[in-house]
């Protein structure tokens, strides 16, 4: 009997006693082909040499100073990168470092009340963000999510946060409108919800640049965050993009945002900034949102103890080294474009594929029972989870989930291979999905 308190209680998992390039390998010798890096966290695959003897060099020299009173050289050149590679428009920025991407979520929305009260707008509390979206398990972050099935357990503990619709193009747009006329109307929503609410009230906006696990890697429209950043600055809101899943090299730039081109005024990111080597994520606040806290309290109001981690900063500043001594950002879009081109020509007639979507190596297959419809299979029979079993049993480990049509049901699948992958890799993912999607949905 297992004494850990996994996700799953009954039953057994293989325990996992070796990483080797893009694969996992269990105690009985199997072997499984990560095409998902965990939840789009292990963007180097799971042996990188480089960024472990980083995190060992560290752990001879310093692992942990309380930041309270310090700080360390790891920390300090990580947020130098960070910003000198942050979108144009993020001026002299900041970073700070968490230990996780809900942590990260949590910290993001106090630094914008704190920007609001140091700024002489303390009515400014209101949160909005978009349906389905998932940003964080902790009860701030989960608030913000808009995923209903997610919440639902929780929702007495939940603070009240206001939801507008996500640019989901599938489900959303109409027919016959454009791209440019969907953007716009999609973002008009933002608009039309501060005004409602009172544009006095209304703190940030969260949003990511490409939903990840909610709605399965789905980019947002062309010119939909221009208008979006037009709105906020209109208003005084501030733009909290949530990079934790599509940011760090995922979707081919550094950060997901840079090919919207706009900066968000506070961006979280964590998965791929430590590539699973060590537990890390960051908050980055713009020029923007510093200078009435520089010029007021000049304090952060908010403090974790590891914070500033200087074993997990150096780990995470050698897998920023790796992508770029590597030109990893490269073989992301070109590896990206053989993993569409593969999904399309294996999957984009079956009769239970609605849609695949994605950018970089971030993509998703949307399985429905009826493509004319677009009607989802019965939430019960836990589709996305069957084809994770099936994957699972032919050596591939995929990323499923449920809910992207009401927040219950809506399968979808999603993939997140490692930047270092192969092309015969790539080949051995889009194959085995289509066999196990195609085995599964007329199972189902």
């Amino acid at each position: 009997m297992s004494h850990v308190l996994r996700r799953v209680l009954t039953g057994d998992q293989p325990v996992i006693v070796k990483g080797e390039g893009a694969f996992l390998i269990d105690a009985t010798g199997k072997r499984y082909l990560d095409a998902c890096g965990g939840a789009a966290v292990s963007s180097l695959g799971h042996d990188n040499k480089a960024v472990r003897a980083a995190v060992a060099r560290q752990m001879e020299t310093l692992s942990f100073a309380h930041t309270g009173l310090f700080t360390n050289q790891p920390a300090e050149d990580l947020a130098d990168y960070l910003i000198a590679r942050a979108p144009e428009g993020t001026g002299e920025g900041r970073v700070m470092y968490l230990g996780s991407g809900s942590e990260a979520m949590e910290a993001a929305l106090k630094l914008a009340r704190q920007y609001h009260l140091e700024n002489g707008q303390p009515e400014r509390a209101r949160i909005i963000a978009r349906m389905p979206s998932y940003h964080g398990n902790t009860l701030g972050a989960l608030a913000v999510s808009g995923h209903a099935g997610r919440r639902a357990p929780f929702a007495p503990l939940l603070v009240d946060v206001e939801h507008i619709d996500a640019a989901y193009a599938y489900r959303f747009q109409h027919a016959g409108e454009s791209e440019a006329a969907f953007a716009l109307r999609m973002a008009n929503q933002l608009e039309e919800r501060i005004l409602t609410l009172g544009p006095d009230t209304v703190a940030a906006f969260v949003a990511e640049p490409v939903v990840g696990a909610s709605l399965g890697s789905q980019p947002a429209p062309a010119g939909y965050f221009k208008r979006i950043r037009e709105i906020c600055d209109t208003y005084g809101v501030l733009y909290i993009a949530d990079e934790v899943m599509c940011g760090m090299g995922r979707t081919g730039s550094l950060f997901a945002l840079e090919q919207e081109g706009i900066a968000a005024d506070i961006t979280t990111m964590a998965k791929g900034l430590g590539a699973g080597y060590q537990p890390i994520a960051a908050v980055m606040a713009a020029e923007k949102v510093m200078a009435p806290i520089l010029a007021g309290s000049g304090k952060l109001w908010n403090g974790h103890t590891y914070m500033s981690h200087a074993v997990a900063t150096a780990g995470a500043m050698a897998v920023m080294k790796e992508i770029d001594d590597r030109n990893l950002l490269a073989d992301v879009c070109s590896l990206g474009a053989q993993l569409e081109t593969g999904l399309r020509d294996a999957l984009q007639d079956h009769p239970h594929v609605g849609d695949i979507r994605g950018r970089g190596l971030f993509w998703t297959v949307e399985m429905v029972a009826d493509r004319a419809t677009k009607a989802p299979f019965d939430a019960a029979r836990n589709l996305a989870g069957r084809v994770l079993k099936a994957a699972m049993e032919a050596g591939v480990i995929c990323y499923p989930s449920q809910g992207c049509a009401d927040g219950a049901a809506g399968d979808h699948v999603l993939l997140a291979p490692c930047f270092t992958s192969t092309p015969e890799e790539i080949d051995q993912i889009v194959a085995t999905l289509a066999q196990t999607v195609d085995a599964e949905t007329k199972a189902a």
